[in-house]
């Protein structure tokens, strides 16, 4: 074990002791920026999806409480069933556009 990391570190003992080793070369910053990139890519696409997400919750939210309002009125009496029909048709309709 001892005679495989001393091979391994040999050729970069090599280089610094021969001091032809000009650092890393001028394609260094490829790699941070790749990574950069990457994170950028995930917050885009997880903040994209989740406003997606968002907003379709929040609409059938919104459709459910129109509806559940709806149910309420018609329970109490205020409307009647004709009337209760024509504005749940009306709520749906109006949903599956949004969809």
């Amino acid at each position: 074990m001892g005679t495989a990391l001393s091979t391994a570190a040999l050729p970069t003992a090599a280089l610094a002791a021969n001091g032809h080793w000009n650092g890393p070369g001028p394609w260094w910053p490829v790699f941070p920026l790749l990574w950069l990139l990457f994170v950028i890519a995930l917050f885009a696409t997880f903040g994209f999806l989740g406003r997606r997400r968002w907003a379709r919750f929040h609409a059938q939210s919104g459709q459910r409480a129109g509806e559940s309002r709806l149910a309420e009125r018609y329970a109490a009496g205020e409307i009647d069933e004709q009337e209760y029909e024509r504005r749940l048709a009306t709520l749906q309709r109006l949903g599956s556009r949004d969809r």
